[in-house]
């Protein structure tokens, strides 16, 4: 499993990535099919309210699948995000097992 991390307009912060790596680790072990991860953290300056983005983008057999959260703190912009990837997931382990 390899897990890419980009900070875009943001600080790299080593305890977002340890919290971040310890969540995708959760879903690499429960779908053995994961190759790679790409996670993305973007700050959004034109939103007062929320404004810190979390993108990330799976690799795996087929097309990637990708999600994106914007929420008042990047902690829980991940938990968004990994919770819309495992919905994709779901549906896609499903199609690996009618074949």
């Amino acid at each position: 499993m390899t897990i890419n991390f980009e900070y875009v307009g943001v600080d790299v912060s080593e305890m977002l990535n340890a919290f971040t790596t310890e969540k995708l680790d959760k879903l690499f072990n429960r779908y053995e099919f994961l190759i790679s991860a790409t996670v993305r953290f973007k700050k959004n300056e034109n939103d007062p309210v929320k404004g810190e983005i979390c993108d990330i983008e799976l690799s795996l057999p087929g097309p990637r699948v990708f999600a994106t959260s914007d929420e008042k703190k990047y902690e829980v912009a991940v938990r968004e995000t990994i919770k819309d990837l495992e919905k994709q997931l779901k549906k896609r382990k499903e199609t690996f097992s009618t074949h």
